[in-house]
């Protein structure tokens, strides 16, 4: 049987996002909701399906970051607990606050953020396990996805990578906790808008299925003074083009 054309773009737009957030460890919601959006989807559908469909690549993604032995377990644990917690409170209070108005100031401090990151690839930074002002970390970080619609990878990620963290290890814990802190969020959504759009989800869910072995493996084998310097350039570049289309400029 062939596959519609729609249902295979859907599929294209979920590989590519978990690609992303596989080998980065952030992005998978920015570049999903702005695949969708081009599609033409509205923009409350777009989230929830992101969300629902995140459960299930973020699921895959942290599999196989422990199949490949990306997963830091001390670390893990110091982010899950605050991660949940943190994802739970935004959805809760995304039905009365603005999400949309966060968006700039959460855009501005991920540029901030990107930009160090690539000072810090041209850097020697000694591996080390910094596991200090976690807790709230993870917290801030699942509360502004959740509100935002996007924001664990950019904030968790970015941060633990400018303080020294190791690349693999970061990249494969924040993808391995983003699974309970997605699960958390998407539960607020098919409460209020149920699951009408589940081809969609179907669709997401299928491609990002596909690319998370890809990512687990990418991440391990690449250079990571080059990957951090992609990592630092995507994060400027999302935080850039989030900043201008909030004023009208793209």
């Amino acid at each position: 049987m062939e596959l519609p054309t729609e249902f295979l773009l859907y599929m294209l737009a979920g590989f590519a996002a978990q690609l992303v957030d596989g080998a980065l460890g952030m992005a998978y919601g920015v570049t999903a909701s702005s695949l969708l959006l081009g599609l033409g989807l509205p923009p409350a559908v777009t989230s929830a399906t992101v969300h629902t469909a995140e459960c299930f690549t973020t699921g895959a993604s942290a599999i196989s970051h422990h199949a490949f032995g990306n997963i830091d377990r001390q670390l893990f644990r110091r982010l899950l607990l605050p991660g949940v917690l943190g994802a739970a409170a935004g959805a809760y209070l995304l039905t009365s606050l603005d999400g949309a108005a966060l968006r700039p100031w959460i855009a501005g401090y991920l540029v901030l953020m990107g930009v160090v990151i690539v000072l810090k690839a041209f850097r020697q930074v000694p591996p080390r396990q910094v596991v200090s002002h976690v807790t709230p970390l993870g917290f801030i970080g699942a509360f502004l996805d959740a509100i935002g619609g996007g924001g664990w990878g950019p904030i968790v990620a970015s941060n633990l990578l400018a303080r020294g963290n190791p690349l693999r290890l970061t990249v494969g814990s924040v993808n391995a906790v983003e699974f309970f802190v997605t699960l958390t969020a998407s539960l607020t959504f098919l409460l209020t808008l149920g699951l009408g759009y589940w081809k969609i989800v179907a669709a997401l869910a299928l491609g990002g299925l596909f690319a998370a072995p890809f990512g687990a493996w990418l991440v391990r084998h690449v250079n990571p003074r080059p990957m951090m310097c992609l990592v630092g350039l995507v994060v400027v570049g999302l935080g850039a083009y989030t900043i201008g289309r909030h004023f009208g400029q793209f």
